[in-house]
């Protein structure tokens, strides 16, 4: 029963590694700023069209309503071709994105 425990293990680490362009993705571009207390910033971009730019800053620090703020995107080359794009901010409202891609209410 272990073998087979084991065995399904590196089945699923294997299928799980990434395949053709991603395995060989480099980064090509990565900026940090700021990172402390207080907020942050940073964005970067991979040889395989993934890339993000995200910034952080708290909200009513010190308060008991203090808040992370986070406003961001990220875009990434789907496996039809299409690049996909979404924009978001994620605070006291909870996580909230938004791009074509993606059903509104």
């Amino acid at each position: 029963m272990k073998v087979i425990a084991i065995f399904a293990a590196i089945l699923a680490v294997a299928l799980a590694a990434p395949q053709g362009r991603d395995a060989d993705a480099q980064i090509v571009r990565a900026d940090v700023d700021n990172i402390g207390v207080g907020g942050y910033r940073y964005s970067y971009e991979t040889s395989n069209g993934l890339s993000s730019d995200e910034q952080g800053e708290v909200k009513n620090e010190g308060r008991e309503d203090e808040t992370l703020v986070v406003r961001g995107q990220f875009s990434y080359v789907g496996p039809d071709g299409v690049t996909y794009t979404v924009t978001y901010i994620a605070d006291e409202n909870g996580f909230q994105p938004q791009g074509a891609h993606i059903p509104q209410n």
